[in-house]
């Protein structure tokens, strides 16, 4: 029998950006359809509800503002990572989301922070970059390039290890993989290729594995504050592993969102100062 570990949350500062202008007019992901229209009033009230459930579990969040043109700004988490107060902004794929890369510049640096490079390659933030107690995962084979990993070691100081990504469904790292606190993780097995599945057990004997179903709920794209973990409320199948493992799952409801290929994580960058 496991031993449930007594958790304890760490207060964390996250930026957000309200779905003011989101729609699904173009598809970028296999989980976006133009023809399924978005109920914009409702994706609010839904993005209201995370931040506000972060609001009153003592986190802070910060506000960007959203732009009309540029609809997915609402999954801020793609617009840059931030380790030890160093920035390294975005440089998307996809020119339907590449001016998004300059506002988000544009905050940190009117926000205090000094440390803000714009990179040479593509890499699409805390969408394919994830900071565990001793690694910086940085996935690739659908959005960042591999030549990313190496311009993120140098930047950060840290040891970057490479995952590739191999099903569509899961073209970011954060839909497939969730850092519970240090170097704890979730996982879904069939997003990677052998080879990465090889190095994730090497890394994380340990590791919560996600079943297939909860996977596709993107119950992976979830933030942990290393005791609350927020997921998509339907990925049942992840409550009961994580309790068991001492953490409280809290389901959030994003169906609207989950229209643009992203959930709780997507909406929430990290600013790790």
């Amino acid at each position: 029998m496991r031993t449930v570990v007594a958790r304890a949350a760490a207060p964390r500062r996250y930026l957000m950006c309200p779905p003011t202008y989101f729609r699904v007019t173009y598809s970028i992901n296999p989980w976006m359809d133009p023809g399924k229209p978005v109920d914009l009033p409702l994706a609010l009230t839904q993005w209201e509800d995370l931040r506000d459930r972060y609001l009153s579990l003592g986190h802070t969040v910060e506000e960007l503002d959203p732009h009309p043109d540029l609809p997915d700004m609402v999954f801020a988490a793609n617009g840059a990572t931030v380790v030890d107060g160093r920035v390294l902004g975005a440089r998307f794929a996809h020119p339907e989301r590449s001016a998004e890369a300059a506002v988000h510049t544009e905050w940190f640096r009117a926000h205090g922070f000094t440390e803000v490079r714009e990179p040479e390659h593509i890499n699409e933030g805390e969408g394919d970059f994830a900071a565990t107690a001793s690694w910086l995962l940085a996935g690739r084979g659908f959005r960042s390039s591999p030549l990313s990993h190496p311009e993120a070691q140098e930047f950060f100081g840290r040891p970057v290890v490479g995952l590739d990504l191999v099903d569509p469904r899961y073209y970011h790292l954060d839909t497939a993989l969730c850092v519970l606190d240090g170097d704890e993780v979730m996982y879904y097995p069939g997003a990677f290729s052998p080879g990465s599945r090889a190095v994730l057990r090497r890394l994380f004997p340990d590791a919560l594995i996600a079943e297939e179903e909860d996977a596709a709920a993107l119950g992976l794209n979830a933030v942990s504050d290393g005791r609350h973990v927020l997921l998509p409320q339907a990925a049942v199948g992840l409550f009961g592993p994580l309790r068991e493992r001492g953490y409280e799952p809290i389901g959030m409801d994003l169906g609207e969102l989950l229209k643009g290929g992203g959930s709780v994580k997507c909406c929430t960058l990290e600013l790790r100062c």
